[in-house]
């Protein structure tokens, strides 16, 4: 069922790289009526697009590895191990972000992609959404270090067998949401996957 709301008002509190919103809105409760007026603050940061670069050949998967500030008090540290990611340009398609993304940072053309999933990434607090993909490379081309200087990016590539990553999945070393997600996909779907991409694995 679909349920009603309103906003009565909409200021921005701050606007930098990121830009604060804050609402004023009523919405329809579970129990009948209307809500008062709730005060709720939002970020918007744009969407964005993800990427599990795989190889089905030789069974691999390559995670990237950067500095990320939400992360300094995180019991792993602000190195995260995570999946090439990056935002949604005016004027491109999520498709367009993943090839582009891919090359960018691990420094090699994706063959295939298949779709995953789009959810939101924090929505208690954040307009983001993730459109998430899994892509097919050669690991045994990809060199280690990446970014763009003009981005202050500082990444480097770990390719790794899938077993390998999983571990560091259960092990909790892999601590940010879209790689954990794109590894638990992977695994559900891998023998659909090597079918798909006319591997045996």
């Amino acid at each position: 069922m679909q349920y009603e709301f309103k906003v009565l008002n909409r200021t921005v509190a701050y606007e930098g790289f990121f830009k604060l919103e804050v609402y004023q809105v009523q919405h329809e409760l579970f129990a009948g009526g209307e809500s008062p007026v709730v005060v709720r603050e939002c970020l918007e940061r744009g969407h964005a697009v993800a990427v599990l670069p795989y190889d089905p050949v030789r069974d691999q998967v390559v995670l990237i590895e950067q500095f990320r500030i939400g992360a300094m008090n995180s019991p792993v540290g602000p190195w995260l191990l995570e999946i090439v990611a990056g935002m949604i340009k005016l004027g491109e398609s999520p498709l367009q972000v993943a090839h582009r993304e891919v090359v960018e940072e691990i420094g090699q053309a994706v063959q295939d992609v298949v779709p995953i999933c789009q959810y939101l990434l924090s929505p208690g607090g954040a307009s983001e959404t993730i459109t998430l993909f899994c892509g097919r490379v050669d690991a045994s081309q990809i060199s280690e270090l990446h970014g763009l200087a003009e981005e202050h990016e500082d990444i480097r590539a770990h390719v790794m067998t899938r077993s390998a990553a999983l571990e560091l999945l259960h092990s909790g070393r892999i601590a940010s949401a879209t790689p954990i997600i794109a590894l638990q996909w992977l695994e559900l779907n891998h023998r659909k996957l090597m079918g798909l991409w006319g591997t045996n694995g």
